[in-house]
């Protein structure tokens, strides 16, 4: 027999049956102290006997110890003793559905499922990838598909009422990079050499990069959340039922439109960062002349041309990734906002290793 302040069990066999005796408070405590030898009894395939004559106290608690021990044995007990409350609460317990309890699993097996997730998850990424390719060759045959309603208007939207924003933040990016060259070239006598170095950066990496950030943010999650309420709402299987491919009509006006304007995007965010840069320069006393004849010096067109193929596959995967996202919203009123969040950190991300890919293609052709 286990013991305690609050409860006990008495473990005896009588015609069969194993016969648990129960005493004092079956609450939280009480069932804690004689789980272990409840279970053991279970487990020993004798059909079950639950004496509560002398429980002055049973709640959900020491109900679901019960119950517990009733699927260990495999077959519902006998209860005898009970008051009709008790005897109401440990039915109200049975009768109550409980997620099954799942075995725990091994670090391989989980290693294995993580494995057999992302081989899913790159298979439909280059899937999708395949699908859009081949709606692009198949477009001059399906030009009745193509909207180009959704491509201008994608066009302005993700294009020119972005340039407030893109010429603001050049504006703020070239300043801060002039400031902050000036002081560790000042110290060599090489302040004319910020405009150069700003120049390079901007051309080369920061613009596009940048750009990148700005239409992830404002343009991936439109994409997202306009294709991801077209299908809470069920209309992208309208579209199916009517024959139409969503991929035609939905991904590729927004795919053209985003790579277009990225080189646009890139040019101006370069230009308003130049400018600041000249004002900061101006105000160390270089002449603004000086400071462009620096810039036309050092940044060469292979420096502009390469920033300018960056930002274009930069738009294309932002693009694609943003509509993707909207493909494949789930439902729920959270699906929306989910799907708008995955395509702003997915934009951003591939954007910052697409430009890693640049970074070590250019290093190996020496570009």
């Amino acid at each position: 027999m286990t013991a305690g302040s609050n409860a006990s069990v008495l473990v005896s066999e009588r015609d069969g049956f194993r016969v648990l005796t129960y005493a004092g408070r079956l609450d939280a405590v009480g069932a804690g102290r004689v789980w272990k030898s409840t279970m053991w009894a279970a487990r020993q395939r004798l059909p079950l006997i639950f004496d509560l004559a002398r429980v002055t106290l049973c709640d959900t608690a020491g109900a679901t110890m019960l119950v517990f021990a009733e699927e260990a044995q495999g077959a519902p007990a006998r209860i005898e003793g009970a008051t009709p409350e008790i005897e109401a609460v440990v039915m109200r317990v049975r009768e109550t559905p409980r997620r099954p309890v799942h075995e725990a699993v091994s670090r391989a097996q989980t290693v294995r499922q993580e494995a057999m997730t992302a081989y899913r998850d790159v298979s439909d990424v280059i899937v999708y990838i395949g699908e859009a390719l081949v709606a692009l060759g198949k477009l001059p045959m399906r030009r009745r598909m193509w909207r180009g309603a959704d491509f201008w208007r994608t066009a302005d939207q993700a294009g020119v009422r972005a340039v407030p924003l893109v010429l603001l933040l050049g504006v703020l990016i070239g300043l801060i990079l002039a400031f902050q060259s000036l002081v560790p070239l000042r110290r060599f006598g090489a302040d004319l050499y910020a405009a150069d170095l700003v120049g390079i950066s901007l051309a080369r990496e920061l613009g596009p990069l940048l750009a990148a950030v700005i239409l992830s943010g404002r343009t991936g999650s439109a994409f997202a959340a306009e294709i991801g309420t077209m299908k809470v709402n069920e209309e992208l299987d309208a579209l199916a039922t009517m024959g139409l491919d969503s991929m035609t009509m939905l991904v590729l006006p927004r795919l053209v439109a985003a790579t277009l304007v990225m080189p646009a995007l890139t040019i101006i965010m370069e230009l308003a960062g130049l400018v600041g840069m000249t004002m900061v320069l101006k105000g160390f006393g270089f002449a603004p002349v000086t400071v462009w004849n620096q810039i036309a010096y050092w940044v060469v067109a292979k420096d502009v041309i390469g920033g300018l193929v960056k930002s274009m596959v930069f738009g294309a995967a932002i693009a694609l990734i943003g509509c993707r996202a909207g493909l494949t919203t789930g439902v729920g009123p959270r699906a929306v906002g989910i799907s708008a969040t995955r395509a702003v950190v997915g934009g951003i991300v591939a954007s910052i290793v697409i430009d890693g890919l640049f970074a070590l293609a250019f290093y190996r052709l020496n570009v």
